[in-house]
């Protein structure tokens, strides 16, 4: 008897054991699911737990943020009723295999929250079973809001269409100069395969183009992070110019040393532009012809006189030989040197005629100002002489050179000297037209040419550059609108000064750069 109370303590002693084992593992199970709950509380996913028909059965409280549902509002109502109709329609189209079958599933759709309006979910469900019947019991689920990823791959596929179907040409390269993609427009132009893109860098631009990348433009992506310019591509018929912006590529997930190259081609526009030069070149010529006509009385002079220097020297050297023939050569040295001064006189000038009357384009270089000031008044002397019109220039001794177009420069001078002596004839008392120049900034000289003439109204001041505006009843109007085009070709620019007391006309032009800056810099980010 005693040895079976002893057996039944010892029993109950175990069991009180084992209780308190359980008791223990209880208390860990309701601090694990209490630390499951406040996870499933806390997280901004919504989880949730759904009967087979797809009811609530459970919802976090992300609900309220995510739908602006109560999570207990929730309980009891159908998923499959907040589902956009067409994402409703793809999950039941599915093989139930893959999201009864399998026990594990993954949908992106469009759930509608409480207001009405949709959210993009991205929802993991898994299926859980009864281990011996195979019953579904629930379906759980993470859902998470993917909206602004949603937009962001929308955003991106448009861009990307945009970028295929634009008239411009894309290139993307990497760091090693290799072209991973190229657009529709490129592929065209260069013959490009649309799969197995294999090329280089120096396949898709010009040599000239190709050294240019190199040497400036990725060293100031490099530094700035974009660049633009023109370059040249090659293409079907030959060389194509085109307007580049070179960009590097940056931020999350951005590789450093990828580059987009952007290409548009600017080939109608270079050919505009030529005819526009070709044009403005034929309107500048003709007005040199007219202006030369101008200069007729002057032209004649010039070369009147130094023909009748030559006659006279002539006649002397004949008078000498019929007085005396038998007299030495070397009497008549003095008076062939100068018929051999005059003609070269006469040539030089000729020349200068023919240069300033002769067709050309306008190729700006470094030029000394004074030397072609002086050809200008030397040209309209002679109607200031016949006028009685001082034609007075005064020039610092030391001025930088110009960049200018030698004969396009003088055109402009001829213009204003002529429409200064025009405006002096018309005031009594005007006695002088003045020349001036001066260095006016770091990199500029402006020269000023100014009449004592009646001036020029406010009512003109405004119209007086633009196309056929003239005061002179012979006049065509199109010296001041040809003389403001050709200095801004050269890059420079004319203006009208002062008009009140008489008119000055300023001009501005760029100084040749000091020796140490000749070289192209990079160009920075525009």
């Amino acid at each position: 008897m005693a040895s079976e109370i002893e057996a039944l303590r010892a029993r109950l002693a175990e069991l009180e054991v084992r209780n308190a084992e359980l008791e223990a593992r209880a208390s860990e199970l309701d601090e694990e699911k209490r630390h499951y709950q406040w996870l499933a509380e806390s997280t901004t996913d919504l989880i949730s737990r759904h009967a087979r028909d797809g009811t609530f059965l459970y919802a976090s409280q992300a609900a309220r943020e995510l739908l602006g549902y109560e999570p207990e509002a929730l309980i009891g109502v159908s998923a499959y009723e907040l589902f956009h109709p067409s994402d409703l329609a793809d999950l039941l189209n599915k093989s139930p295999r893959i999201y009864y079958h399998d026990g594990f599933y993954q949908q992106t759709y469009r759930f509608r929250a409480k207001d009405g309006h949709y959210v993009w979910f991205e929802t993991t469900s898994r299926t859980r079973r009864d281990p011996h019947t195979g019953e579904l019991l629930d379906i759980l689920c993470v859902s998470r809001d993917v909206g602004r990823r949603i937009r962001a791959e929308a955003n991106r596929e448009r861009l990307a269409r945009v970028v295929e179907s634009t008239t411009d040409y894309v290139l993307f390269v990497d760091g090693n100069e290799r072209v991973f993609y190229s657009n529709e427009a490129a592929r065209r132009l260069l013959g490009l395969p649309r799969e197995g893109l294999d090329v280089r860098l120096e396949q898709v631009y010009m040599p000239a183009s190709l050294a240019i990348l190199r040497d400036i433009v990725l060293p100031a992506v490099a530094r700035y992070g974009s660049w633009s310019g023109e370059l040249e591509m090659p293409g079907p018929k030959g060389p194509t110019p085109v307007l580049s912006v070179v960009l590097a590529h940056r931020g999350p997930g951005a590789e450093p040393d990828h580059l987009s190259l952007l290409n548009r081609d600017i080939g109608l526009r270079k050919s505009a532009e030529a005819q526009a030069r070709r044009h403005q070149e034929q309107i500048a010529h003709a007005n040199r012809l007219a202006t030369t006509g101008e200069l007729a009385s002057n032209i004649a002079h010039e070369l009147n006189q130094p023909l009748t220097t030559i006659a006279n020297y002539a006649n002397g050297a004949l008078l000498q030989l019929r007085t005396a023939p038998d007299r030495p050569a070397g009497d008549l040295a003095l008076p062939l040197e100068r018929i051999g001064e005059q003609v070269q006189r006469l040539g030089e000038r000729l020349r200068h005629i023919r240069t300033f009357v002769r067709k050309g384009q306008t190729r700006p270089r470094p030029v000394v100002l004074l030397d072609v000031v002086d050809a200008a008044c030397r040209l309209c002397e002679w109607q200031y002489q016949q006028a009685r019109i001082e034609l007075r220039y005064e020039l610092p001794e030391v001025l930088p050179r110009v960049l200018a177009d030698p004969i396009a420069l003088e055109q402009v001078l001829v213009n204003l000297l002529l429409n200064a002596l025009e405006a002096s004839r018309e005031r009594p008392g005007a006695s002088e037209v003045l020349v001036g120049a001066l260095h006016s900034g770091p990199r500029e000289v402006t020269f000023r040419v100014s009449d004592q003439g009646p001036g020029i109204g406010a009512d003109d001041a405004q119209a007086i550059f633009a196309p056929f505006h003239t005061n002179r009843s012979d006049g065509l109007g199109m010296g001041l609108a040809i003389s403001r085009s050709l200095m801004e070709a050269m890059g420079g620019s004319l203006m009208l000064e002062d008009g009140s007391d008489g008119a000055t006309f300023a001009g501005t032009l760029q100084t040749e750069p000091p020796p140490a800056h000749r070289r192209v810099p990079p160009r920075s980010p525009s």
